[in-house]
């Protein structure tokens, strides 16, 4: 069983609190695009944040279903988003994403759920380093990530120290297309001006394999 998260917490303050899943790219929003690749790979899809049942996506967007939950534990970050996508899932591999990556593909997400046989985290690695918001967790996460955040200890790459890890290296990365576009995220609405000017108006057609 797969499930998929999408942790849409955070203040954003750079964009003024605003919700950076609704930004527009190509003519269509950062999360209509994510929902629409993460329902070729699963029918459980979280939005991680908000208030519990708020409705996602407006129907004119043709959103697949998802259900929003809201953090058990506030204010822990991505690591506390984490741990709630992975005690809401219903499948015990869940793929989980940053709500402000445009161009992630469901063929890249659904390779790194297929490395799992052998590790409880399957985590991107480029001359960025690590991509925690673009991996694949395994339900026996969830204990180290608890300990984790009893602890105060919220840095995402330091749960790999408590975990089995595969790490996808840029080399098999490619196969699946532009790297930097794949994981490109909206950091700052410099980034959102530069996204579009970058990588064009429409986005990607289609996938890269």
């Amino acid at each position: 069983m797969l499930s998929a998260a999408i942790l849409a917490g955070g203040l954003a303050r750079r964009f003024g609190g605003c919700d950076k899943g609704a930004l527009r790219v190509g003519g269509r929003s950062i999360r209509a695009r994510q929902l629409a690749e993460l329902a070729t790979l699963t029918r459980d899809i979280l939005i991680v944040g908000g208030a519990d049942g708020a409705e996602d996506e407006t129907p004119s967007e043709g959103a697949p279903a998802s259900r929003r939950v809201a953090d058990r534990v506030r204010g822990m970050g991505p690591l506390g988003g984490l741990h709630t996508a992975l005690l809401e899932a219903t499948g015990d591999l869940t793929i989980v994403i940053a709500c402000d990556m445009p161009y992630v593909s469901a063929p890249l997400l659904g390779h790194l759920a297929t490395l799992a046989r052998d590790a409880d985290a399957i985590v991107p690695y480029t001359d960025r380093g690590y991509h925690p918001l673009c991996a694949v967790y395994a339900r026996a996460c969830l204990e180290p990530i608890a300990r984790r955040l009893a602890a105060g200890r919220l840095k995402m790459t330091g749960l790999f120290d408590d975990v089995r890890v595969r790490v996808v290296a840029v080399e098999e990365l490619r196969a699946f297309g532009d790297v930097d576009r794949l994981l490109a995220n909206v950091n700052s609405p410099a980034d959102h001006e530069d996204l579009v000017a970058q990588h064009g108006p429409q986005g990607p057609q289609g996938h890269q394999r």
